[in-house]
């Protein structure tokens, strides 16, 4: 799957809002090392750097695209899969922001995680929840359409449970030894322009979409979607179409 770091900018200030919310949250005031897992481009993880200019900040993302992106930033980003990753012994500060929806498992890392932190650490994560709207129903529909229906045909659909309840990730992060803050908000985005929802999930939930179809089959398959989308996100009559986004938010601090 390649990720377009320009096509996911198209929509930074919306897609900034979680992790600003996210990190209000996170008390550190000296972390030592702050991590970021799944940084993308790197345009919020520039932001860690200047609320804590005496930490050393790692950017890790599994995409080479947005690694190099990140790096032209001035970010010390490193290509990684977050399941692998282990913090180093002077780890204070955890971010995941939008990422760990990607990561089979990812309950199990958290725990995992925890274990491995020093006390007094903070681990602070924001995922979609989103994976039942209708635009992920839509993205899977096309997909069972004849012209699409070989290419997508094994594709690894996220749905519901992807992702757990605000009350889970609390439960376990609380059992895991923690004191947690966690909830969940849905923010509704004004979005403009003749296909919005189509081109936000362009940029996420349709990479994975985008890198098994030709151009031709891309192509029918956004004109295809369109109409779906259309009528599950009207436009209003000053030109806005509101699309609604569910997100997930955790913040921990190790050893309570």
């Amino acid at each position: 799957m390649t990720w377009n770091p320009d096509v996911y900018l198209d929509f930074a200030d919306h897609r900034g809002r979680p992790f600003v919310d996210l990190l209000a949250r996170v008390g550190a005031t000296r972390p030592r090392r702050v991590v970021d897992l799944g940084c993308g481009p790197g345009n919020l993880t520039v932001t860690l750097a200047q609320r804590w200019p005496e930490a050393h900040v790692d950017a890790l993302d599994s995409s080479p695209e947005m690694v190099a992106v990140a790096r032209e930033r001035g970010l010390d980003a490193a290509l990684a899969d977050i399941a692998d990753w282990t913090p180093p012994p002077d780890t204070d500060v955890v971010v995941s922001n939008a990422a760990l929806q990607w990561v089979p498992g990812h309950a199990d890392l958290l725990t995992r995680w925890v274990g491995e932190l020093p006390a007094g650490a903070w681990l602070a994560m924001q995922v979609p929840g989103n994976f039942d709207a209708p635009s992920h129903r839509a993205v899977r529909a096309v997909a069972t359409l004849p012209s699409f229906a070989a290419a997508l045909a094994d594709m690894p659909w996220r749905d519901a449970d992807v992702v757990a309840t605000p009350v889970r990730y609390a439960d376990l992060l609380t059992d895991a030894g923690c004191a947690v803050d966690a909830w969940e908000t849905t923010y509704v985005h004004p979005l403009t322009g003749d296909t919005p929802v189509l081109d936000w999930i362009t940029g996420t939930a349709l990479t994975q979409v985008r890198s098994r179809l030709s151009d031709d089959a891309w192509q029918a398959y956004r004109e295809a979607i369109i109409p779906l989308l259309a009528e599950a996100y009207p436009r209003r009559s000053d030109g806005t179409t509101f699309f609604p986004f569910r997100r997930v938010f955790v913040v921990a601090r190790v050893g309570g």
